[in-house]
């Protein structure tokens, strides 16, 4: 049996996950990615420019306009503001569908697992958002909570999603970069007292015992609170370089190949690993024919590739 050595890096859609305190500018910093449309569940879009769907009113509507993305790519980065309001609109959902007046820990924690189910079927159609060669950005509220250090050394305020605890870590699992924006507390000495002060606004990008953060593009653990600070590893990581495509390649074939950021090698590996042509051919050996069954067979193609 022969097998198709591949590359592990691959430039795909990120899912990136950004919280902060209030007022700090998330809104501005996600109407920055590449081409951004805004799901706005807290009607808080209105001083950017930027393209958005209706206002959703209704988790239901809101789990169709997620849907609708996938299905239309009306953009490269869909950006929901904020993810704590779309938690609102699924517990609204429970309540008017289970008949329940609160979502709280009554009957073994049920109600909240129904809620973290709920997060969860979000978190599918947004799965499906970035197959289609679409970023997600999820922007979110914190809650600042006291938090007891070991070895008697006192407690400290930890920076914390401000989510039901199940669904705080669902997206925190789910996300690819996990970014936390506050401002820089400086401790300015004046004689015999010392004054704290804050006002400049920074990007915290690894994990913390005062916040959570991730990412996977090597960034500093601290950057300046704007796009610029990683617009170029953020956007080498996910749009396909580019590139001379071969002329070998139909255009209808290409296009797919930028959505799902392929490249001329990606193709010949799906080739080569269906038995299409022998293991030492070319793109030139792919007939027309070949060309129009992979087309027709798309998913397929992928899934060949992928697995």
């Amino acid at each position: 049996m022969q097998f198709i050595i591949q590359k592990t890096r691959r430039i795909k859609p990120m899912k990136v996950l950004l919280y902060g305190t209030e007022g700090i500018g998330k809104t501005t910093f996600a109407s920055k990615f590449p081409d951004p449309i805004f799901i706005d569940t807290e009607r808080s879009t209105g001083y950017i420019d930027a393209n958005k769907l209706p206002d959703p009113d209704s988790w239901e509507m809101l789990l169709n306009e997620v849907h609708f993305a996938a299905a239309s790519k009306p953009g490269k980065t869909l950006v929901i503001d904020t993810a704590d309001w779309a938690e609102h609109l699924a517990k609204k959902f429970l309540l008017k569908t289970r008949g329940w007046k609160a979502i709280d820990s009554e009957g073994y924690g049920m109600k909240y697992v129904a809620l973290e189910n709920e997060i969860k079927k979000l978190l599918a159609e947004l799965d499906k958002v970035i197959d289609a060669g679409m970023n997600v950005v999820l922007l979110a509220h914190t809650e600042r909570k006291k938090q007891e250090a070991p070895e008697e050394m006192g407690s400290f305020d930890r920076h914390e999603l401000k989510l039901e605890r199940r669904d705080a870590a669902l997206l925190k699992e789910w996300a690819d970069m996990v970014l936390f924006a506050n401002y820089k507390i400086t401790v300015v000495t004046d004689g015999s007292s010392k004054k704290a002060t804050g006002g400049e606004r920074v990007l915290y990008t690894t994990h913390h015992p005062a916040w959570d953060a991730k990412n996977r593009l090597g960034l500093p653990d601290s950057l300046p609170f704007d796009y610029e600070a990683i617009r170029e590893p953020f956007e080498k990581a996910t749009m396909p370089p580019k590139q001379e495509t071969s002329d070998l390649i139909p255009q209808r074939i290409r296009d797919r190949m930028q959505t799902a950021g392929l490249t001329d090698d990606d193709m010949l590996n799906i080739f080569i690993k269906g038995n299409f042509i022998p293991p030492d051919a070319s793109l030139k050996d792919v007939s027309s024919d070949l060309w129009g069954h992979i087309l027709r067979n798309w998913d397929k193609a992928i899934n060949l590739l992928n697995n």
